[in-house]
């Protein structure tokens, strides 16, 4: 076994911090943060909906979670209307600019700068889409007014906020910090060094924008002054400048998309589709795993844990080749969650023996030969929020600026993304276009999953989702069959060890009771690799005639309702 660090991944653990189970009777939110928590707690007790408390959260997350999540990124909400008893899957992924190229994060020989000196600045910047996407959907699910929703985070911003010990670790390990003044200003001491923990953080002009936005709506950011800073900041970065443009802005829009829903052992399990991988690469997992008794097992056993590591190994191959913007690419998502396509991926699984590197399948309504795999980097951080409101509706979010920091651009008090990293930097390999190559206009692709489960009744069931970069795949797979497998209490399910195969080796957790099967899993034939997997798994689940809910205690997050 060999430890191995995550590559220019900045996250780190903020130490194990056990939440335990919430059990709640009406309304519960579960979320990456306290101050999140008890600010959406306020909105459902007021008699806001699960997207109200949805977008207050976010919004406090924005200004005490800066670096993984805000109003310069994108998210992908998956929510349930008890009403009208459908599920809609809202995409608020970012765009490319009009001026992509293909060989924007290439060097002029070909070859890549790598992966930190790529995101920094403003050509990894794709137009923000959350706040339309909020709106959009609050104009379906809202109960309380919109402007009634920013008022606790805009009292947090003029008020301040102490640095908690997860933020204050990530200032200390992102290089790019430094690369920009304002930034380095709001996040770092005189001497370069990380704000110290419990120091006040007082966003004045996060508060102002917050305003602006309440009163004049979301259209406020995309059509007027926001937009034009936005598009200055990115023109004129002084380290790799951009393209982004008012235009771009002005032109975005979110997207209505059909979620992705296949049952697993009597429950339907329903996600996200592309231009997320989550749903997909989740479904498949749980698919192929299917053909084996998973619930005979001791939880994550070595005979568990191999045929876990095995599909996941099965589910990133295709990943790699098929999924990306289904606006430019005919993503076959029938096909990979096709009954007879999984039994056949199914029969390569050997129960006892590591099969090595998979390579892609080829599902129903595919052209494999059309399309290369890609090489997108798609790292850590990233946030999920997941609440159950009294009304019965569901709420399942996962939203990201990227990598920690995002571009480390600033803009009236919010970072602005690098999401443009998640496209594939090769955008042809072997004469072969790859599927999420970058393109003008285009979504790249992401792996954030969250996901809502039915009972066989059809009511909603569980809400859950996790940051993590393409690991959260594995994150949210592995809670899901603690549930349904094994029956786990939810913070039981949350909190065990993590286990992942992208494809390569197999990822263990440091630290972690996931250690005992390295020895046993080698002797199968998998190269066992021990990585930090700082999962930040947030979820809500119906318990009887009661709510229960958990967060994860590998980051800062906290379950409040009533």
């Amino acid at each position: 076994m060999a430890f191995a660090a995550e590559g220019g991944a900045p996250e780190s653990s903020g130490g194990h911090m056990p939440q335990g189970l919430v059990r709640e009777g009406q309304e519960l939110i579960a979320v990456a943060n306290p101050h999140a928590a008890n600010l959406g707690a306020a909105i459902l007790r007021a008699g806001g909906s699960a997207l109200d408390a949805a977008i207050t959260a976010q919004l406090v997350l924005n200004l005490v979670e800066p670096q993984s999540s805000g109003l310069g990124g994108g998210a992908f909400l998956l929510y349930f209307d008890s009403a009208s008893g459908e599920l809609t899957s809202y995409d608020g992924r970012e765009t490319a600019p009009a001026s992509a190229k293909p060989n924007m994060f290439l060097e002029p020989d070909g070859a890549s700068p790598g992966y930190l000196a790529a995101l920094v600045g403003g050509n990894s910047v794709g137009t923000p889409g959350l706040l339309r996407m909020l709106a959009l959907a609050h104009g379906a699910h809202g109960r309380l007014s919109w402007a009634e929703l920013f008022v606790p985070a805009i009292d947090l911003a003029e008020n301040g906020f102490a640095i908690s010990p997860r933020l204050h670790a990530l200032a200390g390990k992102v290089p790019t910090l430094t690369q920009f003044n304002m930034t380095a200003e709001y996040f770092l001491a005189s001497d370069g060094r990380p704000k110290a923990v419990g120091t006040k953080l007082v966003n004045g002009a996060f508060a102002q924008t917050l305003r602006e936005l309440a009163a004049g709506g979301a259209e406020l950011f995309y059509l007027g002054p926001i937009a034009r800073e936005i598009a200055e900041t990115v023109t004129f970065a002084t380290v790799n400048p951009g393209g982004l443009t008012v235009s771009d802005i002005a032109n975005y829009r979110p997207s209505i998309r059909p979620p992705v829903c296949a049952d697993y052992r009597g429950f339907l399990v329903c996600g996200m589709g592309p231009p997320s991988s989550g749903g997909i690469a989740v479904l498949q997992i749980l698919g192929l795993l299917a053909h084996f008794d998973m619930g005979s097992m001791t939880p994550w056993s070595v005979d568990a844990a191999h045929l876990f590591l095995e599909a996941s190994r099965l589910a990133f191959a295709d990943r790699a080749r098929y999924v990306a913007d289904p606006d430019f690419v005919s993503v076959p998502v029938k096909g990979l969650l096709d009954g007879i396509y999984l039994d056949q991926r199914a029969a390569l699984i050997n129960p006892m023996i590591a099969n090595g590197a998979a390579t892609p399948g080829l599902p129903p309504g595919a052209q494999a030969s059309f399309f290369a795999d890609d090489d997108s980097a798609e790292l850590l951080s990233t946030t999920h929020i997941s609440i159950f409101d009294r009304y019965g509706n569901v709420a399942s979010m996962t939203s990201s600026i990227e990598f920690a920091f995002g571009s480390a651009l600033m803009v009236r008090g919010f970072l602005l993304n690098n999401q443009l990293t998640d496209f594939s930097f090769t955008s042809v390999r072997d004469g072969f276009p790859v599927a999420n190559r970058v393109e003008p206009g285009k979504r790249p692709r992401s792996s954030m999953a969250p996901t809502v489960v039915f009972d066989g009744s059809g009511h909603p069931l569980l809400a859950i989702g996790s940051p993590g970069g393409s690991r959260i795949i594995c994150y949210v797979a592995k809670a899901l069959i603690g549930v349904i497998d094994w029956g786990l209490d939810l913070d039981q399910a949350v909190t065990h060890a993590n286990l992942c195969n992208r494809n390569g080796p197999s990822e263990l957790e440091a630290g972690s009771s996931m250690l005992d099967l390295g020895a046993s899993l080698e002797e199968r034939g998998h190269e066992v690799v021990i990585r930090e997997m700082n999962s930040g798994l947030h979820a809500v689940m119906v318990a009887g005639d009661s709510l229960v809910g958990a967060a994860d205690p590998r980051r800062e997050g906290a379950v409040r309702g009533r």
